[in-house]
């Protein structure tokens, strides 16, 4: 099959006879219709990060389609259309059993590969899934759009840890998947806490996580980055105040507008000492700060800031049961992927892509490559 390689630091092949993937007991085979650039594949495309050792196929923002079914899969069809989970867990762990499958010690992530193990993703044609990381998408829901189903379930996460609703109540398995237009059946949808928010960067995470906090009801969002353009864009998908993060005393504004005191909640998506810092000073006394962003393994805080005025600090991490709803809120456009979409191209050219992400010269957001 086709692949494209990662063969060395920021180094491709474009490979037209990679081996095709076989599905095992309880797994299916995927034709790869369409999948997105990720953020950490563009980190990890150097070398640096150390979790894409070379050589590796990337890729884990996908969707496709069903064309054979391994030994003892029932329940799934060939010709189904599907988007699936960018981890697979193992479904046994504690972890697991309590609906903590981002948390799985045995998960391994699509497309990574970190040393302990080496997990080939789907820029390729084909990829060998088992069943429980799948989930329907509707035939009125383009693959394009459907490969947006993990960073708007990752979105989906963060808030619903700032919103009280507990990684075990929110998982539904794949197996009872909604992935349709009524999603009957999932109690997928958290209680909106509500109040005011602050998201503190508005790449592609930052700009999800806005759209997710306006659908699940918060009163007011607040976005902040460093190019005006992205906070225009967050205007225009529900943010009611955007400011530059170059704003002197921006903190102290912030709390002024949001009665003196500060927001209740706080979305950190960059993962760097200037935007974490933002996050905990523009806080109320007892709020909270949720951290999605991972870009430095080391990053300096204000430690008394959060001691003395009492924040809870939540990490984030990854997404655990949010895909039925991600797919429903594409679909019905409450969460709107259409204008992040910077570009759908072949994955012959995916190298060029790659570049041209990494060079981080032409405010791009989302890159889908179509293997198949």
């Amino acid at each position: 099959m086709k692949a494209l390689v990662l063969t060395a630091p920021s180094e491709f092949n474009y490979d037209i006879n990679f081996p095709d993937p076989t599905p095992g007991q309880g797994e299916v085979l995927v034709k790869v219709q369409a999948c997105g650039i990720c953020g950490s594949d563009i980190h990890g495309m150097d070398g640096r990060s150390g979790r894409r050792q070379m050589p590796i196929v990337m890729g884990h923002e996908a969707a496709g389609e069903i064309i054979a079914l391994g030994e003892g899969v029932t329940g799934w069809n060939i010709g189904e259309r599907v988007t699936f989970d960018s981890t697979e867990y193992c479904g046994e762990c504690d972890e697991c059993k309590q609906g903590y499958v981002n948390l799985c010690p045995n998960r391994k992530v699509l497309g990574v590969s970190p040393g302990e193990y080496r997990r080939h993703g789907c820029f390729a044609e084909k990829i060998a899934l088992p069943t429980r990381i799948l989930y329907r998408i509707p035939e009125a829901l383009s693959y394009e759009k459907a490969a947006f189903a993990e960073p708007v379930s990752i979105a989906l996460h963060a808030v619903n840890l700032a919103d009280g609703v507990e990684v075990g109540e929110a998982f539904v398995p794949a197996e009872s998947s909604c992935g349709d237009e009524s999603c009957e059946g999932c109690d997928c949808d958290g209680e909106a806490k509500g109040g005011i928010a602050v998201v503190v960067g508005s790449g592609l995470i930052g700009l999800l996580v806005i759209q997710a906090l306006k659908a699940r009801g918060w009163e007011k969002v607040i976005a902040v980055d460093l190019d005006d353009s992205r906070l225009e864009l967050a205007r225009k998908l529900g943010a009611d105040e955007a400011f530059n993060a170059k704003q002197e005393g921006l903190a102290m504004h912030i709390r002024q507008i949001c009665g003196g005191d500060g927001a209740d909640a706080s979305f950190e998506v960059v993962g760097a000492a200037a935007p974490l810092d933002l996050a905990i000073r523009s806080v109320r006394k007892g709020g909270q700060v949720v951290l999605i962003g991972n870009l430095q393994p080391n990053t300096p805080f204000p430690l008394q800031e959060v001691v003395t005025r009492q924040l809870t600090i939540k990490g984030s991490c990854s997404c655990a049961g949010e895909y039925p709803e991600a797919i429903r809120r594409i679909q019905d456009g409450s969460i709107q992927v259409e204008p992040l979409l910077s570009a759908v191209a072949p994955l012959e050219e995916g190298a060029g892509w790659f570049k041209r992400l990494y060079d981080n010269k032409e405010g791009l957001l989302k890159v889908v490559l179509q293997p198949a």
